[in-house]
């Protein structure tokens, strides 16, 4: 038989890789003309090991979820849903504009006020100055997307009723939000003595592990106990501007829902100052699931199917909850100390919905986006298998479904509106070298038209994920209590060990920037009324100490 004497890979135009090799008698026709002088494959070498060098494709890199605000157009006006602090009237009915939430619509262009379930009577037309009487004040700059919708024309007889889902512009927080395990644990004679507050001052600040436009997050230690937790530190100035207190309520809502489950960052308590608002939840120290496949490329099935089982409790324990979650991503789902994930970042969840509800906000993180939600429809539980799928999909193939081959050299393909395109458009290709198990499930879950979903075919839904035989050798109550154990466990030193985070957060300085007088006081502190919190199954363990 004849030696191989060369041999090689081609990859074709999705990424997909083959073996190649030349016999000795064919070895002559592989002639190079010379000797490449680079050593490395892909010669723009990014700035950090966590980002894409030049002219790379971002997508497999961190990418924060966005918010896109709503438009209503009627009569010329162009609507935008707001928050009132102070007095405001209805040019329509004349009644104060109040309630929680954004009960208010004001018209970008003349500053026209009115309630949101009077916007789609105004018959006056817009004249695009702003002479109306009822402004109070100038709204400042934002930097908040647009979504321009067609608001129909009123109904004969108004209803006296208010849109089911007021848009909640929610917040993108940093990927590494990070959290502690064993967190459920009670004292002895399962009582809790005392709800003292917490405050900065019981707190040592050690080390930044994360940042986002809002946010910047804290390895902390509780001084009392020496455990450890994530601190999330948000200015208050950030989120009273046009930023509304509603996704902070929802978000610290969620953190209270999730605190005693297995695959949910929980939260342990919450506290203020004039200038900052401060959640501390639980510190998960194995890193998220995007730095490790910048680390791997790509699973192997075993693990992918783990990791996505652990998802799908997790999500179907929200929906029970009547949470979408709408933020699923490599980012945000962590590795604890022995393998298991934790979901974390709940600021884009939309709470209060039943089965068969639907929302309507533009929200997500790019890539994740469902089709629905990209066509304007209304949408339920839905998007979070979407998402699924997508995840699933890139730890499989070590890609997003939605790469385009040499769309980093065409600017006019390196866009969110042709981003938004593919998604909607184009025919995703599975890899040849899955199992027909596991293409089956990326069909389901990618499934473009969500009553075709995996995950969303009636009363029933999960039951559809759970016996597909792509999971059918899921044991699914021994995952639920843990009692698998996970493919692979990160290697720590300590529980202060941050290998697993990108050093371009760790290597941060510590510190919290002085208060502007000037700035606290243009805070209505008011909004963040009974914002603190102190979960007691952490406190009964504390008050134990």
């Amino acid at each position: 038989m004849d030696r191989r004497s060369w041999v090689g890979r081609l990859f074709d135009f999705i990424g997909e890789s083959v073996l190649v090799y030349a016999l000795a008698p064919a070895a002559a026709g592989l002639n190079l003309g010379s000797v490449a002088s680079v050593n490395k494959v892909y010669p723009n070498a990014p700035t950090h090991e966590t980002g894409p060098g030049q002219g790379d494709d971002r997508s497999i890199y961190r990418r924060g979820a966005r918010r896109w605000r709503k438009l209503y157009r009627i009569n010329g006006h162009i609507f935008q849903a707001k928050r009132f602090n102070r007095r405001a009237f209805c040019a329509y009915c004349h009644d104060r504009i109040w309630g929680l939430g954004r009960q208010g619509f004001k018209c970008i262009q003349c500053k026209l006020l009115v309630h949101k379930k009077c916007h789609k009577a105004v018959n006056v037309i817009c004249t695009n100055e702003h002479n109306i009487d009822n402004i109070l004040g100038d709204d400042r700059n934002e930097q908040t997307l647009h979504i321009i919708v067609d608001t129909p024309p009123p109904k004969p007889h108004f209803q006296n009723s208010y849109p089911r889902d007021p848009i909640k512009p929610p917040i993108e927080t940093p990927s590494e939000l990070i959290a502690t395990e064993d967190s459920n644990v009670i004292c002895d004679d399962g009582e809790f003595t005392g709800k003292r507050q917490y405050s900065l001052s019981d707190f040592n600040l050690i080390r930044v592990i994360g940042r986002g436009s809002y946010a910047k997050v804290l390895m902390v230690e509780l001084k009392k106990t020496k455990r450890i937790f994530a601190m999330k530190v948000i200015k208050k100035a950030l989120v009273t501007d046009d930023e509304d207190i509603d996704w902070v309520q929802t978000e610290k809502h969620v953190f209270e829902t999730a605190s005693n489950h297995p695959f949910l960052v929980g939260l342990h308590s919450c506290f203020q100052t004039p200038s900052r608002l401060f959640f501390v939840v639980e510190f998960v120290r194995g890193g998220d699931l995007m730095f490790h496949m910048q680390r791997q490329r790509k699973l192997p099935e075993e693990h992918a199917k783990f990791y996505a089982a652990e998802i799908s409790l997790a999500l179907n324990f929200l929906h029970s909850k009547g949470i979408i979650y709408r933020d699923l991503k490599l980012d945000n789902v962590l590795l604890d100390h022995e393998g298991h994930i934790k979901l974390t970042d709940y600021g884009l969840c939309k709470e209060g919905i039943r089965l068969g509800d639907t929302t309507s906000t533009f929200c997500g993180t790019p890539n994740y986006i469902a089709p629905e939600i990209l066509k304007g429809e209304d949408y339920g539980f839905s998007v979070d298998w979407w998402a699924l799928g997508v995840l699933l999909y890139e730890m499989l193939a070590g890609r997003s479904p939605f790469d385009i081959a040499g769309a980093s050299e065409n600017p006019d393909q390196n866009t969110e509106d042709y981003l938004f395109q593919v998604i909607l458009e184009k025919t995703i290709r599975i890899p040849r070298s899955l199992s027909v198990k596991a293409a089956n499930a990326l069909k389901g879950f990618l499934n473009k038209n969500p009553l075709e979903r995996l995950g969303c075919g009636g009363t029933d839904c999960f039951t559809e994920i759970t016996t597909h035989p792509f999971f059918r050798s899921v044991d699914w109550e021994l995952l639920e209590q843990k009692r698998i154990v996970p493919p692979y466990k990160p290697r720590l030193d300590s529980d202060r060990d941050l290998t697993n985070f990108p050093p371009e957060f760790t290597d941060e300085p510590v510190h919290l920037t002085p208060d502007d007088p000037n700035i606290i006081k243009q805070i209505d502190q008011s909004e963040f009324e009974g914002f603190e919190y102190v979960n007691p199954h952490l406190m009964t363990l504390e008050d134990c100490v």
